[in-house]
């Protein structure tokens, strides 16, 4: 005998295939990190309530059950306060979705909608000196393919700022090397933004389009990073990368590499970096990306010495604009060493 489809059913499924990836244009990664809620809901419901996921339907998602959940991931599950609140904001999400589709629940959603975040310890944010980003630039082998690919790769992914899956998803046709040199990263809802980019990094990036003999107009469309078996690269597989050389310059500099470093580290020292340069946090919000100038401004409150001296008057590159590009016949350790200056 076929059960039929409860409201909460045939809401979230519309919610999750139609509204989330069409009207909201949202990305695969937040559709995909919307229903790992709903399926944690689902386990919570059936293993502490007993209620199926068949059986489930908006009246058995009482405020008082959503507040229990959210305390099941923490206690039982371990989870952080922050992913918590993550949690209960695609809570949030989904009953704000729902005042418009079912007005007939309006004071239901607005029951839900009442449930407060918790409150956390200001987040601290974690960035490289200057010096940190040197030392990581100079392990690639410069020598191999796999190790000019690596850096130039490392070297993108902190000039730009870019989040990691914008950095995967870049094609050739995303790359602008005549003067002056841009990249075009697609962001959070598919949104695009311009990157400039610095003359040492559109150099690196030219030789390395060059070498892997990318025709930009006949396949422009191919993965400005691809894999071995010629897809783009993965969000993991870049932090493997990274962690890789991290690893390496940690063992030589302890003091400026910190022993978990994940690719969003760099783009935190970026901006960390142009703010101490005196860059106002309005470009700093175009070149990251953010929607609004309050998340930009957590850079200016995280970095105290913005509190005792003035800004420095100009940015000095990670990748020095005197700093020489490899060549064919370049002696590889003058090549190094010249990157630390």
């Amino acid at each position: 005998m076929s059960v039929k489809p409860t409201d909460f059913a045939y809401y979230l499924s519309r919610y999750l295939g139609q509204h989330l990836p069409g009207r909201r244009g949202v990305s695969p990664n937040t559709v995909q990190s919307y229903r790992d809620t709903f399926t944690l809901l689902l386990r919570f419901l059936e293993a502490v309530d007993h209620v199926a996921p068949e059986r489930v339907t908006l009246d058995t998602l009482s405020p008082e059950r959503i507040a229990a959940f959210l305390d099941w991931l923490e206690t039982t599950r371990g989870c952080a306060v922050a992913t918590c609140n993550l949690r209960l904001a695609a809570v949030h999400a989904f009953f704000r979705y729902l005042q418009g589709e079912a007005p007939s629940q309006l004071h239901h959603c607005q029951q839900i909608l009442a449930l407060p975040r918790k409150r956390q310890p200001q987040p601290v944010i974690s960035y490289l000196p200057l010096e940190g980003i040197q030392a990581i630039l100079t392990c690639p082998d410069h020598t191999t393919r796999t190790g000019r690919r690596d850096l130039v790769l490392i070297s993108l992914l902190y000039d730009t700022g870019a989040r990691v899956q914008e950095l995967a998803d870049l094609r050739v046709e995303d790359v602008r090397l005549t003067a002056p040199a841009t990249i075009q990263l697609t962001g959070k809802g598919s949104k695009t933004r311009i990157v400039p980019l610095m003359t040492p990094t559109s150099a690196l990036l030219g030789q390395y389009i060059a070498e892997a003999d990318i025709c930009v107009t006949a396949r422009s469309s191919r993965p400005l990073f691809p894999s071995r078996s010629g897809n783009k690269l993965t969000r993991a597989g870049i932090a493997y990368l990274l962690d890789k050389y991290a690893d390496q310059a940690r063992s030589q500099h302890p003091e400026w590499i910190p022993q978990v470093l994940s690719p969003h580290v760099m783009r935190h020292s970026k901006a960390m970096h142009l703010l101490q340069a005196g860059v106002n946090l309005v470009y700093i919000r175009d070149l990251l990306g953010h929607v609004s100038i309050r998340t930009t401004e957590v850079y200016a409150r995280a970095d105290s010495e913005m509190k005792r001296k003035a800004l420095e008057a100009a940015y000095p590159s990670a990748a020095s604009a005197t700093m020489p590009i490899w060549q064919e016949n370049t002696d590889l350790i003058i090549w190094l060493k010249s990157l630390g200056k």
